[in-house]
């Protein structure tokens, strides 16, 4: 029954892996309008209520004579499998750890771990809270003229669209301005240090994927790349544009011309304000106006540059060029956010518990990588601290757990199934519960959030059995070399879970 199910959530996993390999945005491609290319140079928190018993014996007890501990003593005979690391457990609804099989044992949970994440923001943060961006001036509105400088003050927002800063130019509009004698500047300290993980992968940060978090970011800090294939396989392919205009950056492209039906093998290279953006692997034979995607290398500056169109676009005339105005880079954490004493306009985000809908639904690791960071930010502490410290108040208190981000993209980040499993059952009874279990993905009494990256998969939520009772479970594979055995593993054991 469920190897179809299975089938579709790892091909889904894989558009999970198009954020664990081209990072695909939460809205369809295929509604996105493509301007024409632009010119390439080739070269307060809620109460916390009482801790949820989760019942963890000191020695777990031996794996019950059943359809699941079977199959997973099978695969660990096969020889395809020699090598990998499996892990499962399953947790009944009064917190009774009913099976541990290697639970104890920590594994790399790619997506998985941003259930760690989500269910803590919503308890702390709660479904309503927004984030906020601000547009303020350093001069007042004076006879339709502003004499100094525009603002955009960021709050972390991963949400924010270009269509956002254009309504504000359409607004500013309305209210009579008609010039501004200054630039366009951006305050992005909201967040400080790298745009990146410290443990990202070099492989990671050029790509949509792995774009950059900032404290103002402006569609998920990604553009889209356009290519034709060559006439055949190992001809260059021709770089046709960009859907928006990266100031500043210059394009090397090394892209070719791989078999037809090949799929996405475009890698793209950049980093933290970088200006040389490499361009490399390849588009299948008969592209003609192949996509991928790629991360923006300074959200800033990106920004502040589209802000500046839209307000052109809207009649608003604004004084100093984009490349003359030293301003426009955010601001550095270690300096005064830059002057600015009249606020214009605000722009919240969708609440959120609907940006973990979205994570939920497509695996967005910079969403979630934003939602991570403004844990710490309110906090005023690090967020894995701040992750800890929670869920030890709610009577799980982790063991093995390894925190470098909160989306899963770091391969270091470690956690058991024991304790993702226990996860589940303490954040589905607590205070958000109801609204948590409603935003992962479910079908037929199979809820659940899934991991997949290369040589690693897994899957945790929540399964109702046919005895009607609900379980919250972990399964973890990691360090594997056959996808589709491991893919058929997963099917037959999610199967004879439901089965119990």
């Amino acid at each position: 029954m469920w190897k179809n199910l299975v089938i579709l959530l790892l091909a889904s996993a894989l558009a999970a892996s198009l954020l664990l390999r081209r990072g695909a945005a939460p809205t369809a491609t295929a509604a996105l309008q493509l301007p024409s290319p632009q010119p390439v140079q080739v070269a307060p928190p809620a109460v916390t209520p009482p801790p949820s018993p989760v019942s963890t014996p000191a020695i777990p007890p031996p794996a019950p004579p059943n359809a699941v501990a079977k199959l997973l003593k099978e695969a660990r005979a096969n020889p395809v499998l020699t090598g990998a690391a499996i892990g499962f457990c399953l947790i009944d609804s009064k917190g009774v750890v009913t099976m541990d099989d290697n639970a104890g044992t920590a594994f790399i949970p790619a997506s998985s771990f941003k259930t760690l994440t989500t269910a803590t923001a919503l308890e702390i943060l709660g479904p309503d809270f927004h984030f906020t961006t601000e547009l303020k001036s350093t001069a007042p509105i004076q006879e339709g003229v502003i004499k100094g400088d525009l603002v955009i003050v960021g709050g972390g927002d991963p949400m924010l669209k270009l269509d956002d800063l254009k309504a504000w130019a359409i607004d500013l509009k309305q209210r009579g301005l008609v010039r501004i004698t200054g630039g366009i500047r951006v305050d992005s300290s909201f967040f400080s240090g790298s745009l990146y993980g410290d443990f990202w992968n070099w492989g990671d940060i050029g790509n949509g994927y792995g774009s950059g978090v900032a404290g103002l970011n402006l569609n998920h800090n990604r553009y889209i790349v356009m290519f034709q294939a060559g006439p055949e396989v190992g001809s260059p392919a021709q770089l046709l544009g960009i859907n928006l205009e990266i100031p500043g950056a210059i394009w090397k492209n090394e892209v070719t011309t791989g078999p037809a039906d090949s799929g996405d093998g475009v890698m793209i290279h950049g980093g933290e304000n970088t200006t040389a953006i490499h361009l490399r692997g390849t588009v299948p034979l008969g592209a003609v106006k192949f996509q991928a995607r790629g991360a923006v290398p300074d959200p800033a500056r990106f920004a502040a540059h589209h802000f500046r169109a839209a307000l052109q676009a809207a009649g608003i005339q604004v004084g100093r060029a984009v490349n003359t105005t030293a301003t426009i880079a955010s601001t550095p954490p270690t300096s005064a956010p830059a002057p600015s004493t009249h606020s214009l306009l605000k722009h919240d985000s969708p609440p959120l518990l609907e940006i973990v809908k979205s994570i939920h639904k497509v695996s967005d690791n910079h969403e979630t990588e934003c939602v991570f960071r403004v844990l710490g930010v309110k906090a005023g502490k690090p967020s894995a601290e701040v992750i800890r410290e929670h869920w030890k108040t709610r009577g799980l208190e982790f063991a093995g757990l390894r925190m470098e981000d909160g989306s899963g993209l770091s391969r270091a980040d470690f956690i058991r199934p024991l304790d993702l499993a226990r996860l589940q059952f303490v954040a589905g009874t607590g205070p958000q519960g109801i609204a948590y279990k409603a935003s992962l993905l479910s079908e037929k009494g199979l809820t659940w959030k899934i991991g997949a990256m290369s040589g690693i998969r897994a899957f945790t939520g929540y399964a109702k059995t046919k005895s009607g009772e609900e379980y919250s479970y972990a399964l973890m594979v990691n360090h594997y070399t056959d996808g589709k055995t491991v893919s058929e593993l997963c099917s037959r054991v999610l199967d004879a879970m439901m089965g119990l």
